[in-house]
């Protein structure tokens, strides 16, 4: 199944897949909903991609005028292929490639905040609920007005006891379901 990017100063644009089968990459219908939920918010962000595996969402993110977008993986076919489709876009740019645990990452005091942080891991591992809990555990990662986004397979969702994040939008396609987390209040 081909990936590519949608739309933007990159749309058209067939990406590279991760080699073997640990890498799932979000279908074009699933992405294409994302990011018209998204809407024009996506100019000028700055996007976080956790797991990012093939990179699609985030180089979807800089092809539709994100800043800046930050690419977050450990397994090292994945790294490459993010590497590699970011110069076939010629999305470098904006990009940071970070070599690292997601987990790991989301110890560390935040360099930076985003506007929007997307978690798509592994399935039926119970790591889209560890990495959010990391993220509610350290809220300076998403920006006061900022969006985090679950992808997960809809039997996976769970409500999770959370102290600065709430869900505030659910969409399913499928097998896959889009969970969206906001500050309250901001």
């Amino acid at each position: 199944m081909p990936i590519r990017v949608i739309t933007g100063s990159a749309k058209g644009r067939r990406l590279k897949m991760v080699p073997g089968e640990a890498t799932r990459p979000v279908m074009d219908r699933v992405k294409e909903a994302c990011f018209s939920i998204i809407g024009v918010a996506i100019q000028g962000s700055r996007f976080l991609d956790l797991f990012a595996g093939t990179g699609s969402v985030g180089i979807e993110a800089l092809s539709r005028g994100a800043e800046r977008a930050v690419f977050v993986e450990r397994a090292a076919p994945a790294l490459k292929t993010i590497r590699a489709n970011l110069a076939l876009t010629r999305l470098e740019a904006g990009a940071e490639v970070v070599a690292a645990d997601v987990l790991q990452y989301l110890k560390r005091p935040p360099r930076e905040g985003f506007d929007f942080i997307y978690i798509a891991p592994p399935q039926y591992k119970d790591l889209w609920s560890k990495t959010l809990l990391a993220i509610d555990a350290a809220p300076d990662f998403l920006y006061p007005d900022g969006v985090a986004i679950a992808q997960i397979d809809p039997q996976e969702h769970t409500d999770l006891e959370l102290e600065h994040l709430e869900m505030y939008d659910q969409r399913t396609y499928g097998k896959t379901m889009l969970c969206f987390y906001e500050r309250p209040g901001e």
